[in-house]
């Protein structure tokens, strides 16, 4: 999934980012409201961890502006005050989720997997076709009772080409959703990848190149 980070505390933004990399998810980060705006209308984020208490541009007016928008982009706020009342005034304002500072890592990436699943048609957590089988939760493919020894982008290819249910997935779609803004679109990566995925899959191919229009299983 693609995430965006707003926290206009530098450190923190950099090591949520980088610990939700390791979980295989495509992050971008901004430090201000009226960027996130921007690239929120770019870029198709599943979630967008947002800070409550951003200079400029506060965090309540940069969730009225996405839940105006008609984007499917779900917010996470984030927040030092605990309290019911703002817990209430963060959800009324158009959040999804409300977490309040300090809180542990592994409820984050709970939470943003729990609203990346709302964002879209329901996926079951664990894709199966045919002896192939993607268990999305715990982070692990195999075939035929064999454990495959994916990367993150290689698994989060994969498992965007099963949830599509053989719909033909674009070079481009792929990249805007597997990969963060620092991918340069220009390049082969998408192909690399691919490649190197049919490679680890085995025989017979199940990822079929649709000329001149993306890939399906």
């Amino acid at each position: 999934m693609r995430v965006l980070v707003v926290e206009d505390h530098h450190d923190l933004a950099e090591t949520l980012a980088a610990g939700l990399r390791r979980e295989g998810m495509a992050v971008d980060v901004v430090w201000d409201g009226t960027t996130a705006l921007e690239r929120a209308l770019v870029h198709p984020y599943a979630v967008v961890i947002l800070d409550r208490d951003l200079p400029g541009l506060h965090g309540d007016q940069v969730c009225r502006s996405l839940l105006a928008g008609g984007g499917t982009a779900r917010v996470l706020m984030l927040t030092a005050a605990a309290t019911i009342e703002d817990r209430v005034d963060g959800l009324t304002v158009g959040a999804d989720d409300y977490l309040a500072k300090p809180f542990a890592f592994a409820e984050l990436v709970a939470r943003v997997r729990a609203l990346a699943r709302r964002s879209q048609p329901a996926v079951p957590p664990v894709l199966v076709r045919g002896e192939l089988r993607v268990d999305s939760a715990r982070r692990v493919a195999d075939r035929a009772g064999r454990r495959l020894d994916l990367s993150p982008k290689e698994f989060a290819v994969l498992e965007l080409l099963l949830a599509a249910e053989g719909r033909v997935v674009s070079a481009e779609e792929l990249l805007d959703r597997a990969w963060d803004e620092a991918a340069d679109p220009f390049t082969h990566t998408v192909k690399v990848t691919v490649s190197r995925l049919r490679r680890k899959l085995g025989d017979p191919p199940l990822i079929e190149t649709v000329p001149q229009a993306g890939y399906r299983i």
